[in-house]
């Protein structure tokens, strides 16, 4: 048996969030077209917020951190030190609704992901105006993270508004508070992720790629040369993608063949 093409390294939330404004995880798909519906979302809070296990990540550590690799001639594009192979989508939700900044759908139209939390009842839902105007939601969990006066204006403000719809009771201003500071420890869920050794060959992290979404939605390595698009070539791969949107047969509409290219990974 030969020795691991990979070692395993544990993360946080809070830490993955930083690592990724720093750029040492590289997350380029923050600005391409985001496939996943905002209630699946939904249930990736809701399944961290009950301690379920929500799958892991799949890194390549990234050998030319130098940029001596890098295809583009942009030389604001850095390279990362991590490269994300596998969870993608999961790591663009996490990022996008834990800093509450917009996600581009597939239209390029840009949304922001509001997911609103119900303490008392400690249930998470797609925010929509009836949620917008139900006092027992708060609209939006990113004002959680994002607040300035900390959680402790979060509570405070979120029980103001309640007891201006109704009373509220000392046992639910616990429950409250106790749901509220519950949802601000996310930051502390624990994730794993195998990283791919540094030496590997593009050709060898892509069959590991193929090999582990074998079974589900299958994908080949037509998605993976997006990854390596994305980390090595951005401007190639948002040309590429260009070019899909307006490749159409002009006398059926039907879309071109070439825009398989075009889905993001399932993950």
């Amino acid at each position: 048996m030969g020795d691991p093409l990979f070692t395993q390294v544990n993360y946080t939330l809070g830490g993955l969030v930083q690592f990724i404004e720093m750029g040492n995880i590289g997350l380029p798909d923050i600005q391409r077209p985001f496939v996943w519906k905002n209630v699946k979302v939904r249930d990736l809070f809701d399944s961290m917020y009950r301690g379920y296990p929500v799958g892991y990540l799949l890194f390549w550590q990234n050998a030319y951190t130098d940029d001596s690799r890098r295809i583009g001639a942009d030389s604001k594009q850095m390279s990362a030190q991590m490269l994300i192979v596998d969870g993608q989508q999961r790591l663009t939700s996490l990022y996008a609704v834990a800093r509450g900044i917009p996600i581009v759908r597939e239209n390029f139209s840009k949304e922001v992901i509001e997911i609103a939390f119900n303490p008392l009842v400690e249930r998470f839902e797609v925010a929509d105006a009836a949620i917008r105007r139900d006092p027992t939601f708060i609209p939006n969990i990113s004002t959680v993270w994002a607040s300035d006066g900390g959680l402790f204006k979060v509570v405070g403000d979120y029980l103001t508004t309640l007891r201006a719809a109704r009373e509220v009771t000392p046992e639910e201003e616990d429950q409250v508070k106790d749901a509220f500071t519950r949802l601000h420890a996310l930051t502390s869920f624990p994730f794993t992720a195998l990283v791919l050794a540094a030496d590997l060959s593009e050709e060898e992290v892509s069959e590991v790629f193929v090999r582990i979404n074998s079974k589900g939605t299958p994908l080949n390595q037509a998605d993976f040369i997006l990854t390596l698009m994305s980390v090595f070539w951005d401007d190639g791969r948002a040309k590429l993608e260009e070019f899909c949107r307006v490749a159409r047969t002009p006398t059926t509409g039907h879309a071109s063949p070439f825009n398989h290219f075009l889905q993001p990974y399932p993950d």
